[in-house]
């Protein structure tokens, strides 16, 4: 997993990584400059510290620790959604990806904070709450191109070398402290104070240029898509008032961001002559947007509040919000159990797109699926899941429905075929093995089952769990020999891999 050149340095990245995601936080563009002329120069210092493939790594491993965080997001349509939005927005600007060649990934946490941010080698995350607040796909693309441009000019890589150079500051004004001490205590601290204020308005300046670099390249890639940059305002504003509390009361120099109205100035000020383009939001945006508000609190609650924001929403009689009301009441019907009022809601959401609409995307495609398999009709799920996988091959949802619509309607060698096939196409999906030990566990497999499981959890980062399972298919009476080598085989790379885990650790502390 590890580079032992270059990732025996990681520690300190991880150490800065709190302070890496606030420097990247949400902010708007505000510059239309040449992009090439935004990208740095960057130094040995830097590249020595964080190369783009330790980056990845790096993402990588922070990822497998979100995706086990209960406010991850793992909602496919969502998740398809933001990936297809987001790489409509690098199409633009290849360039961005790097020289690694970055696969981006985006992905949604619930989280009542206006705010994203961007994660080493190219991951993306954005809270529950901002979705929710964009009004448009301009505004959502806003964000998004900015946080790229975090990513494209590796600011993360670019802070460690810079906070390697600063940690010299402090030592230096501790040496003085020191000598300082036998004449004047008061003396003494000052110095030792001066030392870390220099060091850290040296990081907090380099956040905001950090800032300025992505601010630049995140409006070129919203002009170059077609994305209204007017609306940045709106949006920023809107960010500006639900903060109010926080950010105008503290001055600008102590922020990694500058002020809210100090970027809404600005970016008046750059997009003035820029004409206004409209751009339609496609239907998913508000389907998401919907699936966002069920999932932002599924108390029961939480569902009653976001039932009286959609019959609120739909009083405002524009067919995109009428739709997506009704296919959110359609989710909040799906979570409570009740499948037939689901049913129905779901074919009035598709009724109210009106004669001549688009043909159903992901959203309503997977809805109908999902509701199909919780109320037990499974041959016809999977009539759907397949018509699905045919219309969209390229859908990891929607690919998943269709296994477990396999398992459900007991065609049960079909499915661990084709999870098998899966498995070995996609690599990197927990999943797919946690669907494959379902399906053995239904045909009385077990010790396949348990290493399935195996690899489910390995996959998620839990080596130690992974091992446990191998345990456990190791013991079960229908482990063949042709398992236990494979079981023996697994055991030592899970074991080779979590002796590595543990030094790393310990470098760390």
């Amino acid at each position: 997993m590890k580079s032992k050149t270059s990732l025996s340095r990681t520690g300190a990245a991880r150490k800065l990584l709190c302070s890496a995601v606030i420097a990247t936080a949400c902010a708007l563009p505000s510059s239309p400059v040449s992009f090439a002329q935004t990208l740095p120069n960057l130094g040995d210092t830097e590249r020595a510290e964080l190369s783009p493939l330790v980056e990845r790594k790096l993402g990588e491993q922070i990822m497998r620790d979100i995706r086990r965080d209960r406010d991850y997001l793992d909602d496919a349509p969502t998740t398809e959604y933001l990936n297809s939005f987001g790489n409509s927005l690098l199409a633009v600007r290849p360039e961005a990806r790097g020289e690694a060649g970055y696969d981006y990934f985006f992905f949604a946490v619930r989280d009542s904070m206006l705010n994203a941010f961007a994660l080493p080698g190219g991951f993306i995350g954005v809270h529950s709450a901002l979705m929710l607040a964009a009004q448009n796909e301009s505004e959502l693309a806003s964000v998004l191109a900015h946080e790229i441009g975090h990513v494209a000019q590796r600011h993360i890589a670019r802070m460690i070398g810079q906070q390697r150079q600063d940690s010299l500051i402090p030592l230096a004004a501790a040496v003085l402290a020191a000598l300082a001490a036998r004449g004047s205590p008061d003396t003494s601290a000052a110095l030792l104070m001066g030392g870390q204020g220099v060091a850290i308005q040296r990081q907090l300046n380099f956040s905001r240029d950090a800032e300025r670099e992505a601010d630049r390249i995140g409006l070129q890639i919203l002009r170059d898509a077609g994305f209204d940059t007017s609306g940045m305002i709106a949006f920023f504003g809107r960010m500006q008032a639900a903060t109010r509390g926080y950010t105008d009361a503290a001055p600008a120099y102590l922020r990694s961001h500058p002020l809210t109205t100090e970027r809404i100035a600005d970016i008046q000020a750059r997009t003035r002559d820029q004409r206004y383009r409209q751009r339609a939001d496609s239907l998913d945006f508000h389907l998401v947007r919907a699936r966002l508000r069920v999932l932002q609190d599924t108390t029961a609650q939480g569902l009653r509040d976001a039932a009286v924001a959609f019959d609120t929403q739909m009083q405002q009689k524009t067919r995109p919000q009428i739709v997506a009301a009704l296919y959110g009441k359609a989710f909040i019907a799906l979570r409570q159990g009740a499948y037939s009022r689901a049913q129905a809601l779901l074919q009035e959401s598709i009724t109210a797109q009106g004669p001549g609409a688009p043909a159903q995307g992901i959203a309503m495609t997977s809805m109908a699926i999902d509701i199909k398999l919780a109320a037990g009709q499974a041959e016809e799920a999977l009539k759907e899941a397949e018509a699905a996988r045919q219309k969209f091959p390229v859908s990891r949802g929607i690919a998943r429905q269709y296994a477990d619509a396999l398992i459900a309607s007991g065609k049960l060698d079909a499915a661990v075929a084709y999870l098998r096939d899966q498995a070995q196409l996609y690599r990197q999906e927990p999943k797919l093995h946690e669907q494959l030990a379902k399906a053995y566990a239904e045909q009385g497999k077990q010790a396949l089952q348990h290493l399935s499981l195996a690899e489910a959890y390995a996959l998620q980062g839990s080596v130690p769990a992974a091992i446990q399972q191998l345990g456990i298919a190791r013991s079960a009476p229908d482990a063949s020999f042709y398992d236990q080598a494979m079981i023996d085989a697994r055991e030592r790379e899970f074991k080779a891999r979590w002796m590595e885990e543990m030094k790393d650790g310990q470098r760390e502390r």
